[in-house]
């Protein structure tokens, strides 16, 4: 059963935001890190980019060089396959490459609906493993320290790397922690049996079963390990993809995740429906599933879901907990930045109803 939106609102769209140069647009403001600091809610909000230009029998694919900041390689449209909106392959190597590259940007709001400062710090790419962008930042809180899981995408593929922050000005890079192909990282807010706990979601090339969120374990943050397969897409609406969301909530009963899946493309070019369900963890044993949704809590249906650059998107990725209601932050369509308020007691209901 779906949740009852308490409140729903898009609190960031592309023509918010500044480009990083005056020939590129904004693509998309979405997929944002939540976290309250300060008596604020933070918002880490991927921006994607690309050129303005347009060229004929030509398509600009951006990356990003370390010394010039965003730039544009042309290659003739017969050289390239269009997969979907987002992803082109060069048919000469095989490679894939994004039609976009995205950077990170800090945003401020009091209230959590509203965002007042648009001018906060940027987390930019930097290595060799960040060449197409870094997307998708998810943070956690651990000891008054606020760290950040990314994806850090290259020529070697999608990789997850781990920064930190105390004041979301000056970050500090620890690298990649989980190799390619692996996303969808989240950090538990707190240690379980003197370790680190992580939900993440391997990509393999030779699909032996449906996808499936993983649980690994980390004595420091760094080396992870103890890997085990927690949840796979049983339902329709998961079948695609499946992934972590926003970082688990610790509640009365366990561990909420707040994750989402995806159906199968239905065509060519498509990328499918992607929605929100539940996971309940228990609180000592993490990799014990105690309850589940067996349909999706959040489908697209505001006109910002079911339009953009992707249309059909709902892609949770930050939370922050207020009394009984939950700020849930999500990326729409590929394009916007979402806020749904939803009641923590009605999940916790939901989860005990569909099992």
């Amino acid at each position: 059963m779906t949740a009852k939106r308490l409140f729903n609102k898009c609190v960031l769209r592309p023509e918010d935001v500044q480009p990083t140069r005056d020939d590129f647009e904004v693509a998309g403001v979405f997929n944002p890190g939540a976290v309250e600091a300060d008596g604020q809610v933070i918002l880490l909000v991927r921006v994607a980019e690309r050129p303005k230009e347009r060229r004929k029998g030509f398509t600009g694919l951006p990356r990003w060089d370390p010394g010039q900041g965003p730039v544009v390689d042309w290659l003739p449209d017969d050289e390239i396959e269009v997969l979907d909106p987002r992803v082109v392959c060069l048919k000469q190597s095989g490679a894939l490459r994004l039609t976009f590259v995205s950077h990170i940007r800090v945003f401020r709001s009091r209230d959590g609906r509203c965002v007042e400062a648009m001018g906060g710090a940027r987390f930019e790419p930097e290595t060799r493993y960040e060449t197409y962008g870094v997307e998708d930042p998810r943070v956690a809180c651990l000891d008054g320290v606020f760290y950040i899981t990314y994806v850090a995408v290259s020529e070697h593929g999608a990789a997850t790397a781990l920064a930190s922050t105390t004041d979301f000005k000056q970050f500090t890079r620890h690298g990649v922690i989980f190799y390619p192909e692996n996303k969808d990282v989240v950090l538990f807010s707190e240690k379980v049996d003197g370790q680190y706990m992580a939900l993440h979601r391997p990509n393999p090339s030779m699909h032996f079963s449906a996808p499936a969120i993983w649980l690994g374990r980390s004595p420091d943050l760094i080396h992870w390990g103890r890997h085990e397969a927690l949840h796979s897409g049983a339902s329709t609406w998961e079948s695609g993809r499946i992934g972590a969301g926003a970082p688990p909530l610790k509640t009365n009963r366990g561990w909420l995740e707040i994750y989402h899946g995806q159906t199968n493309p239905a065509r060519p070019g498509s990328v499918g429906t992607y929605c929100a369900g539940l996971l309940l963890l228990e609180a000592e044993n993490p990799g014990r599933v105690a309850g589940k949704s067996t349909s999706p809590i959040l489908v697209p249906e505001t006109d910002f879901e079911l339009g953009g650059s992707v249309p059909g998107v709902v892609f949770p990725t930050g939370v922050v907990q207020r009394d009984d209601r939950l700020l849930v932050y999500y990326g729409a369509a590929d394009t916007f930045t979402g806020l749904v308020e939803l009641s923590t007691s009605e999940l916790l209901a939901i989860v005990s109803d569909d099992t």
